[in-house]
């Protein structure tokens, strides 16, 4: 693959990506600081409340699966591009809502769009840069997802307090229109042409089980019982769909999410630490705007600005981070410190009520920034260093599929619990009354102990990765965890063997017996390694070449 030859030109090539995931992420955030503005003009509850986030992030995080395969099977570039289309009706949509079921239901076609654009903006960048160099520009795109994921209160404080709340879905037209424009010029991904076939059926299944689930957490608790009749409907029916799921994908040519990415354990684990990641990032951006507004009674544009020391820890961090893993090749370390800072924020953060020290929540949210830009896009680079180009498009939307789906059932699980301790009929902050905002102020504490709890199986995750130095080509070269002598298998793209780009075994061909290695003499190891570089330099350009580590009694 053709890739920029300067830093200058990697940049160009990017800034499109990082325009789309800043209007993608700001989409869903922006709404947090203008949210009680807008349920107390279109006589929301509560529970709409949460749901606002929670029907975009759904609707995100149930189409990310799909749109990653899709990525494997057709024009990236152009994906992306229908992604943005897709968002920019939804955000127009979005704003001419008269009630809160239109904007709900807008909010999902926003969603379906920004699945595409976190999930593609991901594999574009694998599919740009090797692992080794993500790693030095990954800080930048750490940066776009803070911007938009904790900066988004901020922009739509100043809008609520200025041209209205209408404009937090206006405003990203303009700048996924420029997405596009910048994407049509500067990126240039080669085109693979290749038999289509895409996993309808397991795509429905995955889907409608995570929408059950979801849609269960949302509602269980405040329309029905958590053990009744409408809750066994929604587990029962969310398992069916998902062991139907299972069998599926293991039958699939081209399946949705391939099965054999969870028989690596770095990519498992990464997954995994993932999801409490996205419970913390979503649930402090949406959280804090109603504790600032709603228990301590501030505007929307000054709760916004309380809100910048998570901005400023998690970009520092995020960027630093990325900088001395490029030098490096290492980023095991960065994730478990990462880990804790982000368990001690969350844990700090319990600790407050209505009336906490300002100064001192400030540290705390800096701390829980600071752990999420040492998290957040170092768990996708594990993933995506872990496997082959082939898988590329799937691993990282499975990997952003996983942690969309902890901040989605986060914020349905959070928002359950806030509901359930303060019942009042408006969110109207200009008319509820001291004791309704004391008793919000006091609520939110529980909200992020139960998010440090989860935060915890991230620290465990990480502790358990095993650390493989990132590699320098975006080739395939992977090693499949099965032991010490697991093989190493390089793939060079537009290769004319084995076009679905799988690892296959061709140890029985007469081109690999060459490759046979053991603990034989050095003069036989010699005379093998002699006859292995014959056969590559015969190989036609283009090739695939399938190396194995020397055993240890060799080296």
């Amino acid at each position: 693959m053709s890739r920029p030859s300067s830093h200058r030109e990697i940049l160009e090539a990017l800034s499109g990506i990082w325009v789309a995931l800043l209007v993608a992420i700001l989409s869903s955030t922006i709404v947090s600081n203008a949210l009680p503005t807008i349920l107390a003009d279109l006589k929301g509850t509560q529970t709409q409340y949460t749901w606002v986030i929670t029907s975009m992030l759904l609707a995100s995080t149930a189409s990310t699966p799909l749109w990653g395969k899709l990525a494997d099977l057709f024009d990236k570039k152009k994906l992306l591009q229908a992604a943005i289309v897709l968002f920019v009706v939804g955000s127009v949509a979005a704003g001419f809502s008269q009630n809160m079921e239109q904007l709900i239901g807008f909010r999902v076609v926003q969603g379906l769009g920004m699945g595409g654009v976190q999930a593609l903006g991901q594999v574009v960048v694998g599919a740009l840069l090797s692992p080794r160099e993500r790693g030095r520009y990954s800080g930048y795109t750490g940066m776009v997802i803070s911007a938009g994921t904790v900066g988004g209160p901020l922009v739509g404080g100043f809008l609520v307090d200025w041209p209205g709340w209408r404009w937090c879905f206006f405003v990203c037209v303009p700048l996924a229109l420029v997405a596009l424009g910048v994407l049509h010029k500067t990126l240039h991904l080669p085109v693979k042409k290749q038999h289509v076939k895409i996993d309808y059926l397991g795509a429905t299944l995955i889907t409608g089980g995570v929408s059950l689930v979801l849609m269960w957490v949302s509602f269980a608790g405040k329309d029905f019982a958590w053990v009744s009749g409408e809750s066994a409907l929604f587990v029962g029916g969310a398992v069916l769909a998902i062991v139907g799921a299972y069998f599926v994908e293991r039958r699939a040519s081209a399946p949705i999410i391939p099965l054999h990415l969870f028989k690596n354990r770095t990519v498992v684990l990464a997954m995994l630490g993932g999801v409490a990641v996205g419970t913390a990032m979503f649930g402090a951006s949406v959280f804090m705007g109603q504790y600032f507004q709603i228990a301590r009674g501030f505007s929307p544009t000054k709760a916004g600005l309380l809100t910048v020391p998570l901005v400023l820890g998690l970009s520092i961090s995020s960027t630093v981070s990325g900088q001395l893993i490029a030098k490096s090749g290492r980023w095991k370390s960065y994730l478990v410190w990462g880990a804790f800072s982000l368990v001690v924020g969350l844990t700090l953060l319990g600790t407050i009520d209505h009336g906490t020290n300002l100064v001192l929540m400030g540290a705390y949210l800096a701390l829980v920034g600071v752990g999420l830009g040492l998290t957040m896009q170092n768990l996708v680079l594990a993933v995506q260093n872990g496997v082959g180009m082939a898988d590329l498009g799937a691993a990282s939307s499975t990997a952003t599929f996983l942690r969309s789906l902890g901040g989605t059932a986060g914020v349905s699980v959070l928002g359950a619990v806030l509901a359930a301790q303060v019942s009042t009929k408006t969110l109207d902050p200009g008319s509820l009354s001291p004791a309704v905002r004391n008793s919000y102020g006091d609520a939110m504490g529980e909200l992020f102990l139960i998010a440090a709890g989860l935060a915890v199986f991230t620290v465990i995750a990480v502790l358990l990765i095993k650390e493989q130095p990132l590699r320098d080509s975006v080739d395939d070269e992977v090693v499949t965890p099965t032991g010490s002598g697991a093989r190493t298998v390089a793939t060079e793209l537009h290769s004319p063997v084995d076009t679905d780009l799988r690892i296959v075994d061709n140890s029985g061909t007469v081109v690999d017996k060459p490759l046979v290695l053991s603990s034989d003499s050095g003069q036989e190891v010699a005379a093998r390694s002699a006859a292995l570089r014959s056969t590559q330099n015969s190989l036609p350009s283009g090739s695939r070449r399938v190396t194995q580590p020397v055993p240890s009694g060799l080296r």
